[in-house]
């Protein structure tokens, strides 16, 4: 396709990493259980696509999240994929433990930056949820791994409303302190506009937070990732999160449209000019066929179009 027109725009990254979150963050929420070869089927084709990165599964209590139950039987059968990071989520000490039985080398945390969101999907105090990954992250880093540390809420809570620009940078600084590699701030609930998103990204660097630490994760509830998305790239941010089809969304927003979705993000970037390493036509190909795994459509404009286009 020799659609969109690449036009550059000045001062943006060359290169953008995905970090694809639609195996992990985008089935945890379907209704009913994915068969565990779907999911390596899936995992496989992203991998064929061209991304490089792509969340396995989360090694959380079944009970928690019972769509991904099955993570010790999906890693084995995907953790050959050459080229390929595989980052599994890690909520405590026994999940760490169960990913390192397995090989994973790449593990992620997920903090809050909010006391509420905090209490309710941790149970716990927003300290005492950073003094529950303190040790983890840290075995993580003996064991010569590569940590994630998530952030939601960053931008809204559904419970407290605004939250405090110097509340997030605070958790962001302490997941740093702790050895984190990378961070991924979300905007869980969709509410980020452009002007807060540079605030933010400006705070944390006054803080001491690089930007070259820093990945980004907007819903699009309001239909806003993408600009989002875009202001995050005009300071520099190189690692974007999406999910395939746009698979996902929150628990806590009724109207949330779910992640923002890769195929959308692809094609945005083409037009700007810049690479990202995926076969757009492949990743369009494989969230159509997940769509009809789950039996209804994908949520992407982009696969819709372009599934369109096909038929």
């Amino acid at each position: 396709m020799t659609l969109p027109m690449t036009v550059p725009a000045a001062d943006l990254p060359a290169r953008v990493r995905i970090h694809e979150v639609g195996a992990r963050d985008g089935l945890q929420n379907e209704k009913s259980t994915v068969p565990t070869e779907v999911k390596a089927e899936f995992v496989r084709r992203l991998a064929d696509a061209g991304l490089t990165t792509i969340e396995a599964t989360s090694f959380v209590h079944p009970k928690w999240v019972p769509q991904l139950a099955d993570a010790e039987q999906l890693f084995p059968l995907v953790s050959d994929l050459k080229g390929v990071h595989l980052p599994v989520l890690v909520p405590n000490a026994r999940g760490l433990d169960r990913a390192l039985t397995l090989g994973a080398r790449r593990v992620a945390v997920f903090a809050s930056a909010t006391e509420s969101f905090a209490k309710a999907n941790l149970n716990r105090t927003l300290d005492e949820s950073l003094g529950v990954f303190d040790p983890v992250v840290r075995r993580a880093k003996d064991e010569g791994l590569h940590v994630r540390g998530y952030v939601s809420m960053c931008f809204g809570d559904p419970w407290e409303g605004e939250v405090p620009l110097h509340q997030v940078a605070r958790v962001c600084k302490a997941l740093v302190e702790m050895g984190c590699d990378e961070l991924s701030l979300g905007d869980t609930i969709g509410v980020a506009t452009p002007g807060h998103v540079l605030e933010l990204l400006s705070l944390l660097n006054e803080e001491g937070v690089p930007t070259n630490v820093i990945g980004v994760h907007f819903h699009d509830t309001y239909g806003q990732a993408l600009a989002n998305t875009y202001a995050a790239l005009e300071h520099g941010v190189t690692t974007v999160d999406a999910s395939a089809g746009g698979l996902g969304g929150c628990p806590y927003a009724k109207s949330a449209t779910g992640n923002l979705a890769t195929e959308d993000l692809v094609w945005m970037l083409r037009g700007l000019g810049i690479d990202t390493g995926v076969d757009l036509d492949r990743l369009v190909a494989t969230s159509a066929w997940m769509a009809e795994q789950l039996g209804r459509p994908s949520p992407s404009r982009t696969v819709r179009a372009l599934s369109h286009k096909e038929q």
